[in-house]
C-alpha cells in the first residue's frame, strides 16, 4: 500500500508547469492527497492497480521525472475544468485555457476525483464581502477544510481574480495551511490578513472566491 501524501507549511511542493495552470496545480495536489496510489506515480513513476486511469493515460508513454508527470497531469485536469463536459461526464460551460481555471471546472474537479468521495462541493464569492464577512468567511473555510476535503481559493487584485491556491487543514491553532503552485511552497494564511485583504500570495492581496465543501456538519 503506498503511503499517505502529507504537506505542511514550510514544506516544499510541485510547482505549476505553465503560467495559466495554477488551478490545475492546485487540484493535482488535491488529488495526491486524498489518493496515496496517484501520488505514488507522480513522484515515483510507479503505477499500481491504484493508480487512476486518467493518469496512466496522462502521455503516450510514462515522463521520466516528477515533474514531467505532474505537467503533463495538469493538463488532463484542464482538459476537463475548461472543456465542455466536466470531471463528472456533465455538460458545463467552456473556458479558455488562456484564463486559467473557472470555480465551476474545480468544483466538478473537487467532486469528482480530485477530492474524497461524497464531497457537496459550491463556489462563494468573497469580493464583496467588508472585514466582518470575510472574518466569518475565514471562520467557515477553518471548519470546512479537513483531510481529503480541501478547498480552492481565487486571490487577485481589487479588479479581478488572478491566482489559485490550494487550502488545507490546519496544523497550527490560528492559520490555515495553503499550497502556493506558482513557488512551490506550503505558506500559512492567517486570519487578519485575509479579513484585511493584505494575503501577500504572490503578490495578490484580496481573496476573490472559495470552492469548499459544504457536506459537512
Amino acid at each position: 500500500m503506498a503511503e499517505p501524501f502529507r504537506l505542511v507549511a514550510g514544506d516544499r511542493a510541485p510547482v505549476q508547469q505553465t503560467d495559466t495552470t495554477c488551478g490545475s496545480a492546485s487540484l493535482t495536489v488535491a488529488r495526491m492527497l486524498a489518493d496515496p496510489a496517484f501520488a505514488r506515480w507522480v513522484r515515483d513513476g510507479i503505477p499500481t492497480d491504484g493508480t487512476p486511469g486518467d493518469a496512466r493515460d496522462a502521455t503516450s508513454r510514462d515522463p521520466a521525472t516528477a515533474p514531467q508527470r505532474f505537467a503533463a497531469y495538469e493538463q488532463v485536469v484542464m482538459a476537463r475544468t475548461n472543456g465542455l463536459v466536466d470531471a463528472g461526464r456533465h455538460l458545463q460551460l467552456p473556458w479558455p485555457k488562456a484564463l486559467g481555471t473557472p470555480p465551476w471546472g474545480a468544483r466538478h474537479e473537487l467532486e469528482h476525483g480530485a477530492a474524497e468521495p461524497g464531497g457537496d462541493y459550491r463556489v462563494a464569492w468573497l469580493r464583496h464581502l467588508g472585514r466582518p464577512g470575510l472574518e466569518r468567511a475565514y471562520a467557515a473555510l477553518r471548519s470546512r477544510v479537513r483531510p481529503g476535503r480541501p478547498s480552492l481559493l481565487y486571490v487577485g487584485n481589487a479588479w479581478l481574480p488572478r491566482h489559485v491556491v490550494l487550502v488545507m487543514p490546519p496544523t497550527g491553532p490560528h492559520a490555515l495551511d495553503v499550497y502556493e503552485p506558482s513557488a512551490g511552497q506550503v505558506v500559512d494564511l492567517q486570519p487578519r490578513p485575509f479579513a484585511e485583504r493584505r494575503l501577500g500570495v504572490t503578490g495578490w492581496e484580496h481573496p476573490w472566491a472559495v470552492v469548499w465543501d459544504v457536506s459537512g456538519p
